[in-house]
């Protein structure tokens, strides 16, 4: 393998470097399956990138042109981005959720030459408003609905003469070797579906992703080659891209892609199949497991007594830990919990019980990496401290007590957002500082853990100028019977509060929908003892449908405001 080293001796940072050394490493080993289907090793994932890259170049690619891909997670869109990362091509992932006329909007505004999709998506889309592709390629056996160029065309027709003319003899490890990039060189471009308005282009570099890898391979280093992981986080997001597969995949590991709309039986399922040391999650697929695998069993009469004694209190939470681990897959080592805050009274749970679970932070335009702490040192209701190759500052006079902005420079950030230099200088306002402003507003305690209080635009101003941050009051209305998820918004100088409620809970429990805004209504009264006066809740509004949500599984909040 080939690695450059600096005048110390240490081997130069490279995320192209460790994708090769993996291959080579771990050629013989699974690399990435579709569960029920297509099972890929590292081998022969080397394979089909050699063949995507012929391609590429039959396409006219350059370094630096962009590649488009819209599917839902599979084996076969890993390897395209994979492809895409070792031919210093730029990848552009786009969620396969998106409609038509938005998936046609990033394609031509990422200046994309090719786009890897999938069928269903495709009968959707217009090719004569996707005037910029030279072609596009089907995910899952890469044949070509289109093609404006005879070479392409000829290429795909060709594509095994052409692999066995470049590799005349057997294919093996010792012929895997990628140029190398620079570390501020764009690798891709990550379209944000926030929470709080449209699209942007987030573009990241080659250096932002080795650097998230390399924290991952040192920090969780109980992770084997041959270890399997459930990948049920979308690839188009960079939690699920970064995090939970490219990391993997360089430490040797296996990854297995939910094919399904990721149930809890569903994944339940996978985790006794797969049986992870380390589970990648958003709060909402956590908190319905274990709000539908637990808590009804701690709610018994019986236990709820048994938990109340000493002795047996201890015994009692060891089991409920030890069948928790179970139902992950007997082998747990490590739950790690990102995209959103986790539920005050499930983090209470898990923390009482010993459960190894973690809660880390992060955004698109780092990669997606800003804090993080393991089990053994995670404080409650925070998400850990800022992770190497990074730095952070609070913009608080007293940030261990009044939250402020929170600012983060390092390896991880940002170069700016596609096409987009106003957006950009919004948050990194002096581009020489390297500074960029995230948006969150956080306190940080002496140790260096960070607290999330809200979001800088979901900040309400009181009648009386008070800062009302409505996650605060969320959190304690989503810990109230029948409360599923919530949102409080301002409505002409008075707090409301939209709830979506549990349910299946209520009318498991005989309650019609009158009964149901009885409690709702005690809710009310419940939560506004909690509050300071500014902060109390004019009334409850009963949402029949789930909130709308980003791929992190946060609300989209700006579609709910009056």
């Amino acid at each position: 393998m080939h690695t450059d080293y600096n005048s110390t001796g240490e081997a130069l940072p490279s995320l192209i470097g460790l994708i090769e050394q993996s291959i080579r490493t771990h050629c013989e080993l699974p690399a990435l399956s579709d569960m029920g289907g297509v099972n890929l090793s590292f081998k022969e994932v080397a394979t089909y990138i050699e063949k995507l890259h012929i391609l590429f170049e039959a396409a006219g690619l350059k370094e630096g042109d962009k590649v488009a891909i819209c599917g839902k997670n599979s084996s076969k869109w890993a390897v395209t981005l994979l492809a895409c990362l070792t031919a210093k091509v730029v990848a552009v992932p786009i969620l396969h959720e998106f409609k038509p006329d938005m998936i046609h909007h990033l394609v031509n505004h990422s200046d994309s030459k090719l786009l890897f999709v999938d069928a269903g998506i495709w009968e959707n889309l217009d090719e004569k408003l996707l005037p910029g592709l030279v072609g596009a390629i089907f995910i899952s056996e890469f044949g070509m609905p289109l093609s404006r160029s005879q070479q392409l065309t000829d290429a795909r027709n060709n594509i095994n003469k052409l692999f066995g003319e470049r590799f005349p003899y057997e294919f093996n490890a010792c012929d895997i070797s990628y140029p190398r990039e620079e570390p501020c060189q764009l690798a891709l471009i990550s379209y944000t579906s926030g929470s709080t308005g449209s699209s942007k282009g987030v573009m990241l570099s080659y250096g932002s992703l080795w650097s998230n890898v390399r924290f991952c391979l040192d920090n969780l280093s109980f992770l084997k080659p041959g270890d399997g992981i459930v990948n049920m986080l979308p690839l188009a997001h960079l939690y699920g891209l970064t995090i939970d597969m490219l990391h993997p995949f360089c430490r040797g590991c296996h990854c297995n892609f939910l094919t399904k709309l990721p149930s809890p039986k569903i994944i339940l399922n996978a985790f006794a199949q797969v049986k992870p040391k380390l589970i990648i999650t958003v709060p909402l697929i956590l908190e319905k497991i274990i709000r539908s695998k637990v808590f009804p069993m701690l709610e018994k009469p019986l236990m709820r007594i048994l938990l109340k004694v000493p002795y047996l209190d201890t015994r009692l939470l060891a089991r409920v830990k030890a069948g928790l681990v179970e139902a992950f897959g007997g082998h747990l080592q490590e739950l790690i919990i990102g995209g959103a805050a986790l539920n005050a009274e499930v983090e209470a749970f898990l923390k009482r019980i010993g459960f190894p679970y973690t809660v880390g932070y992060g955004m698109t335009e780092c990669g997606p990496l800003v804090a993080y702490a393991p089990p053994s040192e995670n404080k409650l209701r925070s998400c850990g401290r800022i992770v190497d190759r990074m730095e952070g500052r609070i913009s608080s006079p007293d940030p261990e007590h009044i939250p402020g902005d929170l600012w983060v420079r390092g390896e991880n950030v940002m170069l700016g957002y596609y096409k987009n230099p106003k957006a950009t200088a919004e948050v990194i306002p002096d581009p020489d500082s390297g500074w960029m402003n995230t948006g969150d507003l956080c306190t940080i305690d002496a140790e260096g853990f960070i607290f999330i209080s809200g979001r800088t635009k979901t900040m309400i101003l009181g009648p009386s100028g008070q800062n009302i941050y409505p996650e605060e009051i969320e959190q304690v209305l989503n810990n109230l019977p029948y409360v599923n998820e919530s949102l409080v918004i301002d409505d002409n100088g008075r707090l409301v509060a939209l709830v979506h409620p549990d349910f299946d809970a209520s009318r498991s429990q005989g309650l019609d929908r009158e009964a149901l805004e009885g409690v709702m209504a005690d809710n009310l009264a419940t939560l506004n003892k909690e509050m300071p006066a500014y902060s109390k809740v004019s009334k409850i509004k009963i949402l029949e449908e789930e909130f709308e949500k980003t791929p992190k599984r946060s609300i989209k909040r700006f579609l709910y405001q009056p």
